[in-house]
């Protein structure tokens, strides 16, 4: 997280090699990354732009998702292997044969994470993936993050503005002017006032309901827990 322009989408491309650094060194799971390693580390990475339409090249989901196992000659049987089971996975089958044009915006995400997740990556970078889609496509998308973490089967890089997909993390880093300003947990974050300001974020709407009630003298414990806040407020 951080304010605009201190650098968080520049970080993630220079992970992913799209950007190439002016000083200081970068290692991707322990590797080096230069000219004879980029493609080596971009077969680890899976990228989801802000604006999905930044990612589709084909007329079809089908094609669009089969489209990075074309380009990495994966046998066709292969291909239709892995295409079938993303097309399950993020329930995307009904829309195979449709143009991505045609579907809406979180349709969109869940296509391109479809044709992210078909590559097997390691490491999973998420640029605002969330900030251009409605509420319940939004809900979705961060159901669909939370599932993927839980699996701890990937590493998770997430820029983001929204609360509850902070909350939902392990670590949050701070960027500001092309530096890490902090680095800390979601529960230090909210708690940091100058912080939450500085980087223009609101806490999770529980959050503010319990700071709202401590500051009218009513006793509740600090915490995002909807159900733990309301049995406390019974129990007042």
């Amino acid at each position: 997280i951080g304010p605009n322009g201190s650098g968080k989408s520049t970080l993630l491309k220079l992970i992913n090699g799209l950007f190439t650094p002016h000083a200081g060194h970068i290692y991707v799971n322990g590797e080096y990354l230069n000219e004879e390693s980029v493609a080596d580390i971009r077969r680890q990475v899976g990228f989801l732009f802000q604006n999905p339409d930044n990612q589709f090249f084909a007329t079809t989901v089908r094609d669009d998702i089969a489209f990075g196992m074309e380009n990495r000659q994966l046998p066709l049987a292969d291909m239709e292997r892995r295409l079938e089971q993303v097309a399950d996975e993020y329930r995307v089958r009904e829309w195979l044969d449709r143009h991505p044009a045609e579907l809406s915006g979180g349709q969109k995400q869940r296509v391109a994470i479809a044709g992210m997740m078909v590559l097997n990556p390691d490491i999973l970078i998420f640029d605002e993936a969330t900030s251009m889609l409605d509420e319940r496509s939004k809900r979705e998308l961060t159901a669909q993050l939370q599932s993927l973490h839980a699996s701890g089967r990937y590493t998770i890089l997430s820029v983001t503005h929204d609360a509850e997909e902070i909350l939902a993390s392990d670590r949050v880093i701070v960027v500001k002017d092309g530096t890490i300003a902090a680095d800390l947990t979601p529960s230090e974050l909210f708690a940091d006032e100058a912080l939450m300001k500085e980087c223009r974020l609101q806490a999770p709407f529980t959050l503010q309901l319990v700071k709202a009630l401590q500051a009218r003298g009513i006793d509740v414990p600090d915490t995002n827990d909807e159900r733990e806040l309301v049995n406390a407020l019974w129990r007042s």
